[in-house]
């Protein structure tokens, strides 16, 4: 078992470590049970010790022995190379926005590290502002891919039967890695809205909450399909694109 105190300046006195017992891990799909509010377990306690046996990442985040936060990613591969997939990571609400949640991403790039995987991986909502602005510019992570409806309906608290679009983001493990050729910072740049809360949109007017998905889709998704690429998020809640090509017009 492995413990990291390695972590944010900003994060209460918090202890990572990797974890496998079976009451453990039971802890851990209670935890997303209470951050999600998802009416089934989002995981198993079957298929998490087959994740750590085949050499996967199981870890939790504790303070003054509480688990207040835990992950869990899988083996894989990005562009060909060896990568540490990260299927979920949550922080219990009490303590977000504390730095639990950059101390565990950065356990998990360093455990990647360890094992000689070349990348991190993992996906987010397009339309949480909160999440694009940490994985874009607290924790420098690229955009890969934007995905449409990727894991069809779920019926959780946050995700609340909206289609589950998603940005696939990469995150290398070493510095020496490029994560993209950056474009020339000379083109005309596009700026993307997006929605104040859409979580609390999706419970107040889920029809305007679709009226956000549609749109970004359009206008991020679309664009990233013809070549353009994000450089960044703004603190108001916009992604920053350099185009690639012109998008087709919305059908």
């Amino acid at each position: 078992m492995n413990d990291s105190r390695d972590v944010s300046p900003d994060a209460p006195d918090v202890t990572i470590r990797t974890i496998d017992e079976p009451a453990q891990l039971a802890r851990t799909i209670e935890l997303f049970h209470e951050i999600w509010g998802s009416p089934k377990p989002m995981v198993t306690v079957e298929l998490l010790r087959a994740i750590n046996h085949a050499g996967g990442f199981t870890a939790a985040a504790y303070v003054d022995d509480e688990m207040v936060g835990a992950s869990f990613g899988f083996l894989g591969m990005h562009r060909d190379e060896p990568a540490l997939h990260s299927h979920v990571t949550g922080v219990t609400s009490k303590l977000r926005s504390s730095g639990i949640g950059q101390a565990m991403k950065r356990r998990q790039r360093a455990w990647a590290a360890e094992r000689g995987l070349r990348w991190v991986t993992w996906t987010f909502d397009p339309l949480v502002r909160a999440n694009a602005w940490f994985n874009l510019e607290v924790l420098g992570a690229t955009v890969d891919e934007y995905l449409v409806d990727f894991y069809g309906p779920l019926d959780d608290e946050i995700n609340a039967a909206d289609e589950t679009d998603r940005i696939l983001v990469a995150w290398p493990t070493r510095r020496d890695l490029t994560p993209i050729a950056m474009p020339r910072l000379d083109g005309e740049l596009t700026l993307i809205e997006t929605p104040h809360d859409i979580v609390e949109l999706r419970r107040s007017d889920p029809a305007m909450a679709q009226q956000w998905r549609t749109r970004v889709r359009q206008e991020l998704g679309e664009r990233l399909a013809a070549g353009a690429t994000v450089i960044g998020f703004t603190r108001t809640g916009e992604y920053r694109l350099l185009p690639g090509a012109t998008p087709k017009p919305a059908s």
